[in-house]
């Protein structure tokens, strides 16, 4: 899944918040000084050809939608971040936390709880 730009994001968040939007719905949303309707267009239309946002048709006009969920591209950040600066380990990603505190010894044993958890279902 393709980074968003900062104001891809800020687009992504609103559909997230609102869910289904017209264009001009959309502007209603942004504080003055506003984007420009053809600005805020043209971002909806990139987004939609990256597959972030999908449309249903409306005589001329076109309401928009989330396809995929905050999570779900939250989730493939962090896969790019681990893949891009950790070199795929997920255990050094966890240890640069431990390392700088970020993680405390209780919320460790709360993710070792949750991974043995997982572990059983599975069987």
């Amino acid at each position: 899944m393709k980074k968003l730009t900062n104001k891809e994001r800020e687009v992504m968040e609103l559909f997230w918040q609102h869910g289904p939007l017209f264009v001009r719905e959309l502007l209603e949303y942004y504080e003055e000084p506003r984007p420009h309707f053809n600005t805020l267009s043209t971002i909806v239309r990139r987004l939609e050809l990256q597959g972030f946002l999908g449309h249903k048709q409306y005589g001329s006009t076109y309401q928009y939608q989330a396809l995929i969920t905050e999570q779900d591209y939250a989730q493939s950040n962090i896969f790019r971040l681990v893949e891009s600066y950790v070199k795929d380990s997920y255990k050094g990603l966890v240890s640069a936390f431990l390392k700088e505190e970020k993680l405390s010894t209780d919320d460790l044993r709360e993710l070792l709880s949750q991974v043995e958890e997982l572990k059983s279902q599975e069987k």
